[in-house]
């Protein structure tokens, strides 16, 4: 074993020490005492699967281990660490290989001796005499119904195994319908979703649109509204201005219309005086028709 860094917590240090404890009761005790098992089958099959309950709860203490490795502050921590589960998972290789040997030994070695002990009993009646052929019918019998049922336990604990992963196996197929129908809800989703998007969209640009429009209008709008405003004040202010400022042009004659503005008053003129020379002899005759009387 590699050495334990002195910077490492003590939750981490008991796991390590528990994982130490785990590897080497396997490798000294657990598989050595399944490979050396001869029978009968019922033990090989709870030794084996002693053992295999063993190895994956150091698995799981490794991969616990694993993740305790980045909470730790220091590089140096973290790096022995990093070794050190390096060479628990390469020692968990060898436990697993080991274990399958050492159950393969013992059905070797189960299998050899139930051979041999059929062999003995074939060849028994032969060799006894005739005072003990039925003791070695009952003895075969005694064998052979022990026989029938490890087999039968056997074929038992088979159809429990087999009515577990025929139960996995029903779970299986509902999380996968389950999952098929999410999948299927969520694709619904997406297609409704992506419809409302191009809607949206749709409606955007259409406001866009809508928008520009109105802000031409309402510049037009304005535009109109300040030249109204430039032209009244045109009316009011500057040209009133110039009128009143040029108002002495009005009296200067022009060429056509002083001439003919001439003419008319001069014809005025001549039939006032017209008219009062009328009057004036008028008075004359008068005055002299009353002197005359």
């Amino acid at each position: 074993m590699p050495p334990i860094p002195t910077t490492i917590d003590g939750e981490t240090l008991s796991l390590i020490e528990s994982i130490e404890r785990h590897h080497n009761d396997l490798s000294s005790f657990q598989i050595p005492r399944l490979r050396a098992c001869t029978g009968p089958l019922t033990t090989q099959q709870a030794c084996a699967a002693e053992v295999r309950e063993d190895i994956e709860g150091l698995a799981r203490q490794i991969e616990e281990l694993d993740v305790l490795v980045d909470d730790h502050r220091t590089e140096r921590a973290r790096r022995e660490l990093r070794r050190k589960v390096e060479f628990f998972r390469d020692s968990l290789i060898s436990l697993r290989k080991d274990a399958r040997a050492a159950i393969l030994a013992s059905k070797h070695a189960i299998d050899s001796k139930s051979r041999s002990q059929r062999e003995e009993l074939l060849r028994s009646p032969a060799v006894l005499p005739k005072s003990t052929s039925s003791s070695s019918e009952k003895i075969t019998d005694d064998v052979l119904m022990k026989a029938n049922h490890d087999v039968t336990e056997a074929l038992q604990r088979t159809m429990g195994l087999m009515q577990k992963e025929l139960e996995r196996s029903v779970l299986s197929c509902q999380l996968l319908e389950s999952s098929t129908a999410t999948i299927q809800s969520v694709s619904t989703t997406h297609d409704k979703l992506d419809l409302i998007l191009g809607t949206s969209k749709q409606l955007i640009t259409a406001l866009e649109k809508t928008d520009w429009i109105d802000r031409i209008l309402i510049i037009a709008g304005l535009v109109f509204f300040g030249l109204v405003v430039l032209f009244i004040l045109k009316q009011r202010i500057i040209d009133r201005g110039l009128r009143i400022a040029f108002f002495w042009t009005r009296l200067l004659p022009s060429s056509t219309s002083s001439t003919h503005a001439v003419v008319q008053k001069a014809g005025e003129v001549v039939s006032t005086l017209s008219a009062a020379t009328t009057g004036l002899n008028a008075n004359h005759v008068v005055e002299d028709v009353s002197s005359g009387i």
